[in-house]
């Protein structure tokens, strides 16, 4: 039996709206939330020397995973990583510049860089693994947890494109060429793509995530029809291996984001996942008509989808925009069993020059506006 009751955490809300469950307001995270725009992960970060420095410490990656959540009341932890661990542990070498974007030393260029590829040995990320348990530790008061935490992975594809790209890509020329002149090899990188992630987010969950996401930042660049063979199936195949419930028995809820992937709404549907994330680009209210299922009617719970840009507005836009978005999804599902659910977050991560100041009026907005239609 899955036990969907969260009562070993001092505020469930976040895996309740998961699990589409009710709420007294609607749970909120952001995207990227331990990044550059606090002053306090710079001073980590300088203290780490690298990106991968802290990354790869499980006492910086404690550290800068609770930052956000000592200034303002999320509902959530995600954990502080990088989607692209999984092909650094296939000796792909990634790294980070300062400044720049992430960068792989020894890209996918041939047949047989492809035939080399398999599943990583999980114990190269054990780094990963240890910083689940540290943070959950880090998490419990008075022996529960403050909040969820959240572990993650690229999807197989986004992986793939940087895999082949070696680093981030405006056209996205040589994973595409991959694709559409070598079917088959492509077809091979994300089977061991979406088997290596499987196995990475098993492990998260075995490590302590009360949550896992799938984050395919490209899928949205794909044309249809190769998003549903290329993006799509992968996703499946990974979900299709992940475990249902923690080392205490609950359930883990999963999360798909595709960012851009809005006009595959109906494709998605059939993911076997809890939650689907949406970009800014979607109409939340035409998204829970066609996903978001009804009381009798399992459908998906949605998660976002702020225009990340909206934060460099003044306190009062803010406001706004929030209520905006909160009311396009329109009154969440108030009964005891289960209906459809919101989670508030950013439509994609949030930028390093964000004011810290804006983030507050965010999180009191979303807080104070979803409270207030539930009277």
């Amino acid at each position: 039996m899955t036990d969907t009751t969260f009562d070993t955490l001092h505020n469930p809300t976040f895996l309740q709206a998961c699990m589409r469950q009710a709420t007294p307001h609607t749970p909120l995270w952001l995207m990227r939330q331990a990044g550059r725009y606090l002053p306090e992960y710079c001073a980590t970060r300088a203290k780490a020397g690298s990106f991968m420095g802290l990354a790869t410490n499980r006492d910086y990656a404690t550290e800068v995973t609770l930052q956000p959540l000592e200034r303002y009341p999320l509902d959530a932890a995600i954990l502080f990583s990088d989607i692209l661990t999984v092909p650094d542990a296939m000796g792909l070498g990634l790294s980070f510049a300062q400044g720049e974007g992430p960068r792989f030393a020894s890209p996918i260029k041939t047949e047989a860089d492809v035939a080399k590829l398999e599943v990583p040995d999980m114990a190269k990320l054990q780094y990963v693994f240890d910083a689940v348990s540290s943070i959950r530790k880090a998490l419990t008061v008075d022996g529960k947890g403050r909040v969820p935490l959240i572990g993650f992975s690229g999807s197989p594809w986004t992986l793939a494109c940087y895999m082949v790209e070696g680093k981030g890509s405006d056209d996205y020329r040589l994973v595409k060429t991959m694709l559409y002149s070598r079917p088959d090899l492509m077809h091979k990188m994300l089977a061991v793509n979406a088997d290596a992630v499987a196995a990475y987010l098993n492990a998260q969950i075995d490590a302590g995530a009360q949550a896992v996401m799938i984050f395919d930042s490209w899928g949205g660049v794909l044309a249809d029809g190769a998003f549903q063979s290329f993006s799509l199936a992968y996703t499946a195949r990974v979900l299709a291996q992940l475990k249902r419930n923690g080392t205490d028995g609950k359930v883990v809820p999963r999360i798909v984001f595709t960012k851009g992937g809005g006009q595959w709404l109906k494709d998605m549907q059939a993911l076997d996942c809890e939650v689907l994330g949406l970009d800014w680009t979607v109409n939340l209210a035409q998204a829970r008509a066609l996903v978001g299922g009804t009381e009798n009617d399992p459908g998906k719970a949605l998660q976002g989808n702020i225009d990340p840009n909206v934060l460099f507005a003044p306190p009062a836009a803010i406001q706004m925009e929030v209520a905006k978005v909160l009311d396009s999804f329109g009154k969440p599902y108030q009964g005891t069993g289960a209906g459809p659910s919101h989670i508030f977050n950013l439509g994609h991560g949030i930028s390093q020059y964000t004011p810290p100041e804006n983030v507050a009026a965010l999180v009191e907005a979303v807080h104070s506006h979803s409270r207030k239609m539930r009277l």
